[in-house]
């Protein structure tokens, strides 16, 4: 296992540039079923996450080949639609596979899929979108089978703007019969890359980022020479949010600013100084100490993103004054609040409500991540601490953040990944 030791109470400084999106890799390369042929993709982040997803297509039979950060995909040597249990259990995005092998193979199956412990996230809006569609799905014990002669267009009206079954939904519907519209979509930045690359294939979708997307069903796909992936913006977000624990001026490239406008808005608040030149964002804090906020209230894109949550919340732990953050979108995503209170932080929870009151330092501990972006928030608490915090369980952090460390170390923080046999 490995761990993260940090000693805090260094200030950040100096310039980074910003990964590719994994939120939107993911996708796309789930899309590279749809056509047969040799794709390109490039800025794809080197994680745990992507190195899942590798194996799964893979495992299908799909030619892979990576060098730093392009992955070359031949897709014209699939073996099985059946999606390998024991892959698919260690990351949840793999359920967006169901929509291309569908639409390609006509049948595909999975199993029921893992990720992070953050609370409740179903996939019947997926299934239901499939169904809609023209497809007939089983379960069986822990798998889902699901199968369809041709699909057919249709409207599809979401309960809720699921990314994952936006992006499940857009790609099966690519190759069906007619025009699909999904009502109610979701309607994050990811959405709109994933659109852009099924377009590069030969579909016909439009408006993503709107209330409403339009797929014309084609009858053929083609690959895709050269694609590449959006910028991180949570990668990003979390950066800013490091500069404002620490103190210091940080230039991040490779970046769209319009993609964070809510974090932007927060961070003015709390009294952090952000300039914008195109894909360029440079973040200052003076010595003059946080102010608190309100209310923070997490919700779908373009809202307060959930992924910012905790990094947020050590943010507003040693500001001056009292916060509040309500999470609207998951049910059990305040399980680093225990591991912040054990390094001195005052907040308390009731319900989906957090109080934070405003403390004038943390202190090193030992802590252990439960989940990504709550391992990514206990190594910023740990930079703002004084002492020694050593965080166990970084895996779930190595799901999200390139070589965390090594771009912290960059800036001038004294981080540290240890192995313990």
């Amino acid at each position: 296992m490995e761990s993260f030791v940090i000693e805090g109470g260094r200030a950040l400084y100096g310039t980074i540039k910003i990964q590719g999106s994994k939120n939107a890799a993911l996708p796309i390369l789930a899309a590279s079923l749809l056509a047969e042929g040799i794709h390109q993709i490039d800025d794809v982040p080197r994680l745990l996450d992507i190195d899942v997803m590798v194996q799964i297509l893979t495992r299908l039979g799909v030619d892979v080949k990576r060098e730093q950060n392009t992955i070359s995909l031949d897709t014209r040597t699939i073996l099985s639609t059946v999606v390998p249990e024991e892959l698919m259990s260690q990351m949840r995005s793999s359920i967006f596979l169901m929509g291309p092998l569908l639409a390609r193979f006509h049948e595909v199956t999975v199993s029921k899929p893992g990720g992070c412990a953050i609370g409740e996230r179903k996939i019947d809006l997926h299934i239901k979108g499939l169904k809609a569609l023209g497809a007939k799905i089983e379960e069986v014990e822990n798998h889902i089978i699901c199968r369809a002669d041709r699909l057919t267009g249709t409207t599809i009206v979401l309960d809720y703007p699921s990314v994952g079954a936006t992006e499940n939904i857009m790609m099966a519907a690519t190759r069906a019969d007619g025009e699909t519209k999904i009502i109610h979509p979701a309607k994050e930045p990811e959405i709109v890359d994933l659109q852009n690359f099924l377009n590069m294939l030969g579909a016909k979708v439009s408006g993503a980022g709107t209330d409403m997307i339009t797929i014309e069903g084609v009858k053929r796909l083609h690959s895709v020479p050269y694609y590449q992936i959006i910028p991180d913006r949570i990668v990003a977000a979390t950066f800013m949010a490091a500069v404002g624990i620490t103190g210091g001026k940080i230039t991040l490239k490779n970046v769209i600013p319009a993609h964070l406008s809510k974090v932007i808005e927060y961070l003015h608040n709390v009294g952090i100084e952000i300039e914008n030149d195109h894909d360029i964002m440079t973040i200052k804090r003076d010595n003059r100490r946080l102010k608190a906020v309100k209310k923070i209230i997490t919700s779908p894109y373009p809202g307060f993103p959930t992924d910012m949550q905790a990094q947020f919340m050590v943010l507003l732990s040693i500001a001056d004054g009292i916060s509040t953050i309500e999470e609207t979108v998951f049910d059990s995503r305040y399980k680093h609040v225990k591991q912040l209170i054990s390094m001195g932080a005052k907040i308390e929870v009731d319900g989906r409500l957090a109080t934070i009151y405003g403390v004038d330092h943390l202190f090193g501990r030992e802590v252990v991540a439960s989940d990504l972006r709550a391992g990514a928030a206990l190594v910023l608490a740990g930079m703002a601490a004084e002492g020694k915090t050593t965080v166990h369980d970084i895996y779930h952090i190595d799901r999200g953040y390139e070589k965390l460390e090594e771009t912290l170390q960059a800036l001038g923080a004294n981080i540290m990944r240890i192995k313990k046999m």
